[in-house]
Parts: C-alpha cells; sequence; structure tokens
C-alpha cells in the first residue's frame, strides 16, 4: 500500500456488496437511511473503491478493534464528520453483533470488549466560537476545544460547509485584535485553518496521538460540473460518473487544505477523498430523506464507509 496511490481509481460493480446489513445497527442516523425513507433502488450499495495500481483490504471491524485496543477515537468536525464516525460505529458493531457495547449517547460508543471508544465530537469551524457583548463571535485565532483533544488517541478532523454561510452560528468574525461583520469565506477557512494548524505543530505528541485531516467533500447540486446541465442537482442519479477524473476539477477549498497540511511539522494524514467522492453524485439521499432535499450529505451504508476503508488501510 505504501507504493501505491490508494486515493486515484475509480468505481467498480461488485455483486458481494453491501458488506453488512446496517439496518440493525442501533446508532444508525435515521435521517440519511435512504432506503428507510424510500428509495427504490440499492444501485448505490454495490459499488466498491478500486485504486488503479493495488486493492485495497475489505474493512475488517475485529482487526480494526484488537489495532485500536484502549485507545479512543475522535471524529472532530460538522455534520459530515458526524456521518463519518457514525459510519464507523455501524461498520464495527455489524462486525461484533454479540459483543458488549456501551453508549453514554449516541456520540461516546464503547466496544466494552475490546476498550475501544469511537466519539463524535460537532465542531463545525473547528476554532471557537465565543459569546460577546455584540454578540457571538467566531474567533479565528482561538482553539480551546485542542484541550480535549489532545488526549485523543486517533483524531479525524474536517471543516468547510459552515464557512460559506451567511446565517451561520456566529454574528461578527474576529481575526486578531480586529472584529468584523463579514469576510470572504475562503479567506476566513484559511485562517481558521490556519490555526488548527498550530495547534497541531505545538499540542500534539506523534508518539500518543494519530491525527487524520479528511479532505473536502462535495456538493452534487450543478449537473454542469460533471457534464449533464440539464440535471436535476443529484436528484434520481442512479450511477458514478466513470473513469478517474471529476470534469470541473478540484474545489478550490480542497486547495487550501493541502497548501495549510504543508505547513504543519507534525506527522498528519490527509485521508484524501475528494475525487472518490465527486465521482459518487449517486450516493446522496436526494428526495429520500427526513426534511428537505439533500445532495451534500450521504446515504448510509454507502460511500462513507469507504472513507473507512482507507481510514483502515493506514493503520495495515
Amino acid at each position: 500500500m505504501k507504493s501505491c496511490n490508494m486515493y486515484k481509481g475509480s468505481w467498480v460493480w461488485d455483486d458481494s456488496y453491501p458488506l453488512h446489513d446496517f439496518s440493525k445497527c442501533p446508532y444508525l442516523p435515521k435521517d440519511f437511511d435512504c432506503l428507510g425513507y424510500g428509495r427504490p433502488d440499492q444501485n448505490y450499495l454495490k459499488y466498491r473503491w478500486q485504486p488503479k495500481n493495488c486493492n485495497l483490504a475489505r474493512f475488517n471491524g475485529v482487526d480494526f478493534l484488537k489495532r485500536l485496543k484502549g485507545k479512543k477515537i475522535m471524529f472532530v468536525g460538522d455534520s459530515i464528520s458526524l456521518q463519518h464516525g457514525q459510519s464507523l460505529i455501524c461498520h464495527l458493531h455489524a462486525a461484533v453483533p454479540s459483543s458488549k457495547i456501551t453508549a453514554d449517547d449516541p456520540d461516546i460508543v464503547r466496544f466494552e470488549d475490546y476498550d475501544v471508544t469511537v466519539i463524535v465530537s460537532f465542531s463545525e469551524y473547528l476554532v471557537d466560537i465565543e459569546q460577546e457583548q455584540v454578540g457571538r463571535v467566531l474567533k479565528l485565532d482561538s482553539i480551546k476545544s485542542g484541550q480535549i483533544w489532545k488526549d485523543i488517541d486517533i483524531l479525524v478532523f474536517n471543516t468547510w460547509f459552515w464557512w460559506p454561510k451567511n446565517d451561520g452560528p456566529w454574528d461578527y468574525i474576529q481575526d486578531g485584535n480586529k472584529i468584523v461583520k463579514h469576510m470572504d469565506p475562503m479567506k476566513a477557512f484559511r485562517k481558521g485553518l490556519t490555526t488548527w494548524a498550530k495547534w497541531v505543530n505545538s499540542s500534539i505528541d506523534p508518539s500518543k496521538t494519530k491525527v487524520y485531516f479528511r479532505g473536502i467533500t462535495p456538493m452534487h447540486d450543478n449537473g454542469g460540473e460533471w457534464g449533464e446541465p440539464t440535471a436535476n442537482a443529484c436528484f434520481n442519479e442512479r450511477e458514478p460518473i466513470r473513469g478517474s477524473t471529476y470534469p470541473a476539477g478540484l474545489p478550490p477549498q480542497q486547495k487550501v487544505v493541502k497548501s495549510v497540511l504543508k505547513t504543519i511539522t507534525k506527522p498528519v494524514t490527509l485521508l484524501d477523498i475528494t475525487t472518490l467522492s465527486q465521482l459518487r453524485k449517486d450516493a446522496h439521499p436526494g428526495i429520500y430523506r427526513n426534511g428537505s432535499p439533500d445532495c451534500l450529505h450521504w446515504c448510509i451504508p454507502g460511500i462513507v464507509e469507504t472513507w473507512n476503508q482507507l481510514l483502515y488501510a493506514t493503520l495495515l
């Protein structure tokens, strides 16, 4: 695997998929149970990621738990990060259904027989939001949550989706001593991510903690990006894009991620799932979810299990 780029490849049909029945997982987020909300096809469950020059090991939940014995793994980020962590929990539950599993809440699940804890922590910006006299302030150079993170054995971070939102959970942005009402989202994103990178450099002990950053996940709301300008976003899409490249190319925020990661002197692994996820215009809930139509999040089970397969591959 070390000589192979496991993020470059294509999606192939595999009749042995899906590997597990997630409907029996008590931790499955119901909002993203697309079959439960009436999706008529199961094609999106039948595709396997095939790297160009190697084969990925299938996810082995028992082996994963044995490798992480005595450890805690935490997913930190926005709602896509929550999906990533919840998918792993269901993956592991499927592997050891009769094992003793306890949960303080759905976001902290302990596999007692292996002494492994999976934690999902919602932090849409990674940096802090604090209530002050002027209102809620997004602080681009403050990261107090780091006090909790640095005691975790494996950290998987992500952020982006909330940065461009004008109706986000903040009223002002603080950059150094300056407080402003608005800032270019890409500029703010770079500054906030740089604060996180500095935190990794100053706070992480690589002998104790392994750090990942999961790449940007795409939204399929514009068919022109994949060569179908008349497509109604991701709705009714039933097949991945063929081949290994996405016609629109990488999103600019992924380039920001890669440039900021280069400033980190501590070991950080990029789970570079952007392109392989761009190819899966068929794997979103679309109209098959509780609430508004959704071409950002993913059906579970589905593509997110591949992200965990790639995470597993980095541990082998």
